[in-house]
């Protein structure tokens, strides 16, 4: 038995105006996976817990069979998993982002899409200021996607971080005030304090690029997962761009495919994901296939562009991933997003996602298409969305 869940990140939305009031699900042409609805079942998820902030690293989670309300400590610890970077029990990871602020205003979460190269001079500025024996590190990324790793001494935090610390994603906050929005609660002012100092760097070492300050959030110590094999009995591989998903995937024992043109962005080469995870395939029982793209696309407030992206991962990796399942042998397939991002507010979104999936031991329902509205009339409901994994993953 093979399995494969494809996760058009943040591909959930409402109702568009400019769409005639159809969601970007609805407006897209989607004949592969609804397909899938046909032949198989039409549900929704909650993958994301009223508690928690709506995030891929909550929503993914879930998505994958794990409580996030259990396992989940923070995002760039598990960024900082797919980078290799060993955190010890009292050490810190916290997400960096490049980003344009203006007039108090956040105009870009990414500093115009800063290149990797101008992203890493950067980041070497910002090393430079606090110094090679200091006990903040910054590592340079993907483009605007960095960390800065905290060490601690002798079991000491020596900053004050705790669970409490309260940050705001970037994403989260496109044209609106930072004031109110910087980081809070114990050990804050510490972030605070070197938001500061990247202003002063980046005044005088950005040359050309957008970025004028670095944003501190998303910080979590080392999580301990089981890994999927001992948890679910499967071996699986893991197909993204995003240091996100390569981590979470390392933690869990997955294999994580490096896919040449995959870039986390609009431009991503979908039909190499796909060819990606069919070749996974043959030496793994499931392979997760993660784009990034619909989810960019709604923090830029592009339904174009989602509705485009959409319906490329219909047509190069679902439409291809189903047919080869489909022609070796018994299988399951799974869309699902992680969470919803709405373009109206060009941020992540609690509420539950459509969920379609197909194959061995699935009867086919009554829904036809796959699509938000539909979906929230079935009573096919995962209301604890961690919970999905393991009725996807049962065929007896």
């Amino acid at each position: 038995m093979k399995f494969a869940l494809i996760v058009p990140d943040g591909a959930a939305d409402e109702p568009q105006p400019a769409a005639d009031g159809l969601t970007p699900l609805q407006a897209a042409r989607l004949p592969f996976i609804d397909s899938i609805v046909r032949q198989g079942v039409l549900g929704r998820a909650n993958h994301v817990p009223g508690e928690l902030p709506s995030g891929s690293d909550v929503g993914m989670m879930s998505l994958m069979g794990y409580d996030p309300l259990a396992n989940q400590t923070g995002r760039a610890a598990i960024e900082a998993a797919a980078r290799g970077i060993e955190l010890g029990d009292d050490d810190w990871a916290i997400r960096c982002n490049l980003v344009t602020v203006t007039g108090g205003v956040l105009e870009s979460y990414t500093a115009g899409h800063v290149d990797s190269d101008e992203a890493v001079r950067l980041i070497d500025c910002l090393q430079r200021d606090v110094g090679d024996e200091s006990p903040w590190q910054f590592h340079a990324g993907v483009g605007y996607r960095n960390l800065l790793v905290f060490r601690a001494e002798a079991g000491d935090c020596g900053v004050g971080l705790t669970i409490e610390t309260e940050t705001t994603p970037p994403h989260d906050m496109i044209q609106m005030p930072v004031l109110g929005r910087l980081p809070r609660g114990p050990g804050a002012s510490v972030l605070r304090d070197l938001m500061d100092r990247s202003r002063q760097v980046f005044a005088g070492a950005r040359g050309e690029s957008r970025a004028t300050q670095a944003w501190l959030w998303g910080l979590g110590q080392r999580p301990s997962l089981t890994p999927f094999l001992d948890q679910y009995g499967k071996t699986g591989a893991v197909v993204t761009a995003v240091d996100l998903v390569r981590g979470l995937g390392r933690l869990l024992g997955l294999s994580v495919i490096e896919v040449d043109g995959a870039t986390g962005y609009m431009d991503t080469d979908y039909a190499a994901k796909g060819r990606a995870a069919i070749a996974a395939l043959a030496d793994h029982d499931l392979v997760v296939v993660h784009v990034e793209a619909t989810d960019e696309a709604s923090h830029d407030g592009d339904m174009p562009g989602k509705i485009e992206a959409l319906e490329r991962i219909d047509e190069f990796i679902v439409g291809p991933v189903h047919d080869h399942l489909a022609r070796n042998g018994d299988y399951r397939i799974l869309v699902s997003p992680d969470h919803p991002t709405l373009l109206r507010t060009r941020a992540h979104a609690h509420g539950t996602v459509p969920i379609a999936a197909c194959g061995t031991g699935l009867s086919p329902g009554e829904d036809l298409h796959y699509d938000d509205i539909t979906a929230s009339g079935s009573s096919l409901l995962f209301d604890r969305g961690s919970d999905l994994m393991s009725w996807w993953l049962a065929t007896d």
